[in-house]
């Protein structure tokens, strides 16, 4: 009898083992799932809707689950047949950011509260109705892809499973055919739309749902572009990126008062800089050791009037301006720095002598912390959704990240496929000029280099802010986002 103490101990341990296992199974098959009903004002009147906060488990074909990816969905009341109504599933990008900034800032009911500038108003922040809010045209599913959010993998599963452009673009994509299937929302008008590295993501899904799900899109939205990152990367051996950011840096030097004075309007400026930019400069660049002194002192002197940059400084770093020093730069001799996401914004470092910014002022001292309490308050308090986990807001816990399999990655491509493939698909770009993240002109250039049939070319529509990367922070630039985006959906829906 001694001897099978230990195997009954052991069998009981397994049996509450194999128990809390069968729990933990039931909870991530069964969600959860917090439903709530709201109502919004527009323009027409009243608008009731309802919010679904929590988790879609992602099963494969064993019927495993083996991650659950969290996500918010709002749709109108009221609808005679929702499976008709126009449905947008919104992500960010990172790689690693939640889908807060379109959630709280652009797109849902509620928006972080800020200044008419796009400045963070002082603590404790709070959230207000957004009557810019996208949802009286289509219902909205923001998604947290993996460790984003509330978003992660089961137990015996690795994050990295669901980490790089080709996992994540199959996650995510997943994920949209499942709720597609059980909201029953095949028949509905389809849209995706992303910002900064989320529009790689929507350029890639755009595509792939066509030839994996035949899933084919009505429209795509991209804000704050990036879909060629070599066109993005500048070095040693790719001049090209010096010669795209050329405007952006013209922008942020006119908007601090540090261009020639000749420029007076934001147009002036950045028109001169795109002609000097892809003519004259990008020669010079190509020209490498081979351009003459007399040539070199030229192209010093017009960038100096468009950058506001010492000659000394110019000279120094061989014609080619980089995104951080150019932060730290431009404002150096009053001892200030200017923001990445938004060169509007100025901050203040330690080291003035420094190389680049400490930090960058346009999240650091402008969202971070505001996005950061809203949405923790807001999905418990409004959504009445409740986790001890982390809402990772923007994490680094998605790296390393894979790209691509070989060379700079490139999903250009992947977005004129699905046009040709769809020719109905509209796609819809959106950049700020302040904006050194994802500079405007870098992204005109890609879509002028996709060479699309013509007669899909009018397929393509761009807008433009007087804001930086996440241009809704801007009231001005929110309220025009939202004019843009009903020409879209009417432009969109014709078809």
């Amino acid at each position: 009898m001694k001897n099978l103490l230990p195997l009954c101990g052991l069998f009981l341990l397994s049996f509450a083992s194999f128990a809390q296992e069968k729990k933990i199974d039931k909870e991530w098959n069964a969600g959860p799932l917090s439903v709530t009903h709201h109502q919004l004002s527009t323009a027409s009147g009243p608008m009731p809707y309802t919010a679904t906060a929590g988790y879609m488990p992602m099963k494969d074909e064993q019927d495993s689950v083996r991650a659950k990816l969290f996500f918010v969905a709002y749709s109108k009341d009221g609808v005679h047949d929702p499976g008709k109504r126009p449905i947008l599933f919104a992500f960010n990008g990172g790689p690693g950011s939640s889908s807060v900034w379109l959630h709280m800032g652009l797109m849902g009911p509620e928006r972080v509260l800020m200044t008419d500038k796009g400045e963070s108003i002082a603590p404790p922040y709070r959230s207000v109705a957004n009557e810019y809010s996208w949802l009286d045209k289509a219902d909205l599913v923001f998604i947290d892809p993996m460790l984003t959010g509330y978003t992660r993998p089961a137990n015996h599963v690795a994050a990295s499973d669901y980490t790089g452009y080709n996992k994540d673009l199959r996650f995510v994509a997943d994920f949209i055919r499942m709720y597609l299937s059980r909201y029953n929302r095949w028949s509905s008008p389809k849209y995706v739309a992303g910002e900064s590295y989320g529009t790689t993501r929507a350029a890639g899904l755009s595509n792939y749902l066509q030839d994996q799900y035949g899933i084919y899109l009505n429209g795509v939205v991209l804000i704050s572009a990036v879909l060629s990152f070599n066109a993005h990367s500048s070095g040693r051996d790719n001049d090209l990126p010096y010669a795209l950011q050329l405007p952006s840096y013209a922008a942020a030097a006119w908007y601090h008062g540090k261009a020639d004075k000749k420029y007076q309007s934001l147009a002036q400026i950045t028109a001169d800089a795109c002609h000097y930019a892809t003519g004259p400069y990008l020669d010079a660049l190509m020209k490498g050791d081979e351009l003459s002194d007399a040539e070199r002192k030229v192209v010093i002197s017009k960038l100096h009037g468009l950058t506001g940059l010492s000659a000394k400084h110019l000279d120094e770093c061989n014609l080619r301006l980089q995104v951080g020093r150019f932060d730290k730069e431009l404002l150096r001799d009053s001892g200030k720095t200017i923001g990445r996401f938004d060169t509007r914004i100025e901050g203040v470092d330690y080291d003035r002598a420094g190389e680049s910014p400490d930090y960058d002022p346009s999240y650091d001292r402008t969202v971070h912390g505001a996005y950061t309490a809203v949405f923790n308050d807001y999905v418990r308090r409004d959504l009445n959704f409740h986790s001890d986990l982390n809402y990772e807001i923007l994490t680094g816990r998605v790296w390393p990240w894979r790209f691509s399999e070989n060379g700079f990655l490139n999903v250009a491509d992947q977005l004129r496929s699905a046009m040709v493939k769809n020719p109905n698909l509209q796609v819809w770009v959106c950049s700020g000029y302040f904006d050194l993240a994802t500079p405007w002109f870098t992204t005109d250039y890609v879509l002028h280099h996709m060479f699309l049939p013509k007669e899909l070319r009018k397929n393509l529509h761009s807008t433009y802010y007087d804001a930086g990367h996440m241009m809704y922070l801007h009231r001005a630039s929110l309220q025009q986002l939202r004019k843009d985006f009903e020409a879209f959906m009417n432009e969109s829906s014709s078809h």
